[in-house]
């Protein structure tokens, strides 16, 4: 009877657990023996509570229930055995949860066992409280601990010291009743509670500045201790491949850095020991390289003098040289975190930096190219320019978008001259192909336009690139729009600076692009678009107006009379509509455009193209705050839709009379907008029966709300969002939500989620799909905001969606609404 009523031991549970072929058959295992474990428990006299507590421990780390164990546990730490409490205690760390009785048994245990002549009771008894320790427990003990941390015991001190630090995470108000006896542990000669009382200074020093300013005066201490540790001879205790004690000095370091953050006087005492430490450092293991990975956060957080921080740069340097792609990947980082604070040093390394580039490792390589945009200046610009497009024509298509941008960006801030930027800019798209974002196309337009000089060598670069890959895209759409602005150049031969020389097109071969661009299944949207703008300009800019040419555009212009696509069939109608009945005027009405507003005039010299990071420099970066980021972003996306349209279903915009574009405000007050009345082809007609107005009817419906930007995601590249609203009733906001893919891969499984603030109210309408076709598939989406109190209005989204076999996600916070929309 008594072996039959003996529970199994725990090994041969988890042999049968383990036996188990499905997952039925293990929870019938494990609720079989929970059962057995009940039965047990009821017993009075149960010898075998410390096996069946252990049994249920595994069965609660496999994530099966054993809340019904906690009161064997308190019974197990009641227990005089050392063997019982240790299973007791552990019980207790695992299975208690927050109700008051549990806690209150536990702190009266925890608080005898603390006070135990055995070491290793008390031990069990304060590793108990730092790990479940509530507010009420902290302040119930935590004269116990400080106690504790005063003893003769050094193994207690240890425990005692990590105990302290818990509990002034729970309660940081009662730091101080720490603070005395945690300045007496840094004299210990014992290391592991010089480990415990470092990483408790370092909590408080983090949690109370008036405490960092009372630490500051124990610098000479830490000082001191450090350099005992690496002068010291060989102990074969703390020796980790001939570094003493490496976890000690790198818990001093960290503690140094906080200490020294911004105090020279507190840095001054420190500067000669770091040095110190960084040239008798081992580093042929890596636990050396931990300990100089320290020391160069250090000297870069403190207020150090100038030679420590060159020497601290060096180090990343040759971490650099390291074959261990580890070492080399915490070097690029850590290079991209200093650079600001001492550029020069950094820029010693730059060669090194450039060969990063031809790694085989994706993330080493992202980390140097961010490291060289940020090392571009007005002196290396050229070198450096040369350096990123071959890594952009040899890279792969993750790099190549991010690269275009910032390299678009450099080139705008350090060109020794505007020929070097048209070339660089040019090359940037041919290198990039489809992967080049809007913001690279909106700063070639930009330029083009500023540079009347170089209007007629752009035209035939353009013209040249575009005639060798009509696969890319957005050099084809730039091309196409500086034929319809400058195509007159093309018909006359063309010498830039005195160097190269261009032969002059004929108009045929110039119609030839155009109606490629037109017809062909490669172009987006957004490309025909501009094609058939262009083909209308250029009829003003033939050299002879040859009835056979003008036909040929006529067929052009109204080729897409019928087209599905409503944008591109209302641009072919009314060009159509002015060769018919409106010849006498054509000329003025298709006039090139004029200058373009300069990007830094109106503030927009930050990158807009998403992930584009900031190009740094040591002495002239400007950094602005968020606002005008998000500003900038926003103004030259929304440049970006008035000159080209690439919202490929933009169905309010009435073409301007005189550039064939989109008129701006009425394309971004109506972009969405679910009522297409005003958006027929056949009425906008008649705006050129009247040659006095020029500007768009306005839209009928007084609800319509001004829209917003387009947002261009930073997570999905080539995803942007418009947003539109309109309002029913005073509280209610209608948001149609649109997302439209302007890459060149394909995105599944689409994904768009919303939130508000707790004083709005929000609903959503099913998304109109899922999917999001490359080149301009869009997906929309309705969101009705109930505001009752007449809160801002701001909104965060959730976008997720597969594509290339990967899965992307970007959140975007929404704060620009105008007060019309809460008011």
């Amino acid at each position: 009877g008594i072996i039959a009523n003996t529970p199994k031991r725990l090994r041969d549970l988890i042999r049968e657990i383990r036996a188990a072929k499905t997952a039925a058959e293990e929870r019938a295992v494990v609720n079989r023996e929970c059962a057995q474990i009940r039965d047990s428990f009821r017993e009075e006299d149960n010898a075998y509570r410390c096996r069946n507590v252990a049994k249920l421990l595994y069965i609660h780390m496999l994530g099966y229930p054993a809340h019904f164990g906690q009161m064997e546990c308190l019974k197990l730490v009641a227990s005089p055995k050392f063997s019982d409490k240790r299973i007791g205690y552990l019980g207790a760390m695992l299975l208690l949860d927050e109700r008051a009785e549990v806690h209150l048994l536990v702190t009266n245990s925890v608080k005898n066992d603390m006070n135990h002549s055995t070491q290793y009771i008390a031990s069990l008894a304060l590793s108990t409280l730092g790990s479940i320790c509530s507010p009420e427990m902290s302040r119930d003990l935590a004269g116990e601990v400080q106690a504790l941390i005063k003893s003769n015991n050094a193994y207690l001190r240890k425990k005692a010291a990590l105990c302290a630090l818990r509990i002034i995470q729970k309660i940081p108000d009662i730091m101080e009743m720490y603070i005395p006896c945690a300045r007496s542990l840094l004299n210990e000669k014992n290391h592991g509670v010089l480990l415990t009382a470092v990483c408790l200074i370092s909590q408080m020093c983090q949690l109370s500045p008036e405490t960092l300013n009372h630490f500051r005066r124990l610098v000479p201490n830490l000082v001191r201790i450090l350099k005992n540790l690496i002068m010291s001879g060989f102990s074969q205790d703390h020796d980790v491949n001939g570094v003493s004690d490496p976890f000690l000095q790198v818990k001093i370091l960290q503690l140094l850095r906080i200490l020294g953050h911004q105090d020279s006087a507190a840095s001054e005492q420190m500067n000669d020991i770091l040095a110190q430490v960084a040239t008798n450092t081992e580093t042929s293991k890596n636990v050396g390289h931990s300990i100089l990975y320290e020391i160069v956060l250090t000297i870069m957080g403190i207020e150090s003098e100038s030679g420590l921080r060159v020497l601290a740069v060096n180090i990343l340097g040759r971490f650099l040289l390291n074959t261990d792609k580890n070492i080399r990947y915490v070097a690029l980082s850590t290079l991209q975190r200093v650079v600001q604070a001492d550029y020069n040093a950094v820029q010693r390394h730059r060669t090194t930096i450039v060969d990063c580039l031809r790694d085989t490792d994706a993330s080493i390589k992202r980390r140097a190219m961010e490291l060289c945009f940020s090392l571009i200046n007005g002196q290396n610009i050229r070198g450096m320019a040369k350096e990123m497009l071959s890594f952009l024509t040899d890279c792969g298509s993750e790099f190549k978008a991010d690269c275009c941008s910032n390299l678009a960006i450099a080139a705008e801030r350090y060109a020794p001259n505007k020929r070097w930027h048209v070339d660089t800019l040019l090359k940037l798209l041919a290198a990039a192909g489809n992967h080049a974002r809007d913001d690279v196309v909106v700063a070639a337009v930009q330029l083009i336009s500023e540079q009347s000089a170089y209007q007629a060598y752009a035209v035939h670069q353009l013209f040249y690139y575009a005639s060798q890959d009509f696969s890319q895209q957005p050099m084809v759409l730039l091309a196409c729009w500086c034929i319809g602005e400058y195509g007159g150049g093309l018909f006359s031969d063309c010498c830039a600076d005195g160097l190269e020389t261009y032969s002059a097109k004929s108009p045929e071969e110039v119609l030839g692009l155009l109606e490629q661009a037109l017809l062909s299944s490669q172009s987006r949207q957004s490309t025909k678009h501009v094609a058939v703008t262009a083909v209308m300009k250029l009829s003003t800019r033939l050299p002879h107006q040859e009835q056979q040419l003008l036909d040929s555009i006529r067929h052009l212009a109204a080729y897409h009379c019928t087209s599905s696509q409503l944008e591109l069939q209302q641009r072919s109608v009314e060009f159509s509509a002015i060769f018919r009945h409106h010849e006498n005027i054509r000329a003025a009405l298709l006039e090139p455009m004029p200058v373009m507003e300069s990007r830094a005039e109106s503030g927009r010299n930050l990158p807009a193209g998403s992930g584009a990071a900031a190009v740094a420099s040591g002495d002239s970066a400007e950094v602005g705050d968020e606002e005008a980021a998000a500003a900038a972003a926003a103004a030259v996306a929304a440049t970006f839709e008035s000159l080209i349209n690439f919202d490929d279903s933009s169905t309010g915009g009435v073409p301007n009379a005189t550039t064939g574009l989109p008129n701006a405000a009425t394309n971004s007050s109506s972009m969405l907008s679910t009522n297409n009345s005003n958006s027929v082809a056949g009425p906008l007609i008649d705006v050129f029966g009247d040659l006095g107005v020029s500007e768009p009817a306005p839209v009928s419906d007084a609800s319509a709300l001004p829209a917003l930007p387009p947002i261009a995601s930073a997570g999905i590249a080539g995803l942007q969002l418009s947003l539109v609203g309109s309002r029913q009733q005073s509280n209610n906001v209608d948001l149609i939500i649109r997302a439209v893919n302007l890459g060149d891969t394909n995105m599944t499984n689409f994904l768009l989620q919303a939130a508000v603030p707790k004083s709005l109210q929000l609903s959503m309408m099913p998304a109109s799909g899922d999917c999001l076709p490359p080149a301009g598939g869009s997906v929309t989406q309705k969101a009705v905001v109930t505001n009752p109190n007449g809160a801002q209005l701001k909104l965060r989204i959730r976008v997720s969606c597969s594509s290339n076999g990967g899965q992307l996600s970007d959140v975007i916070d929404v704060s620009n609404f105008p007060s019309v929309y809460w008011q």
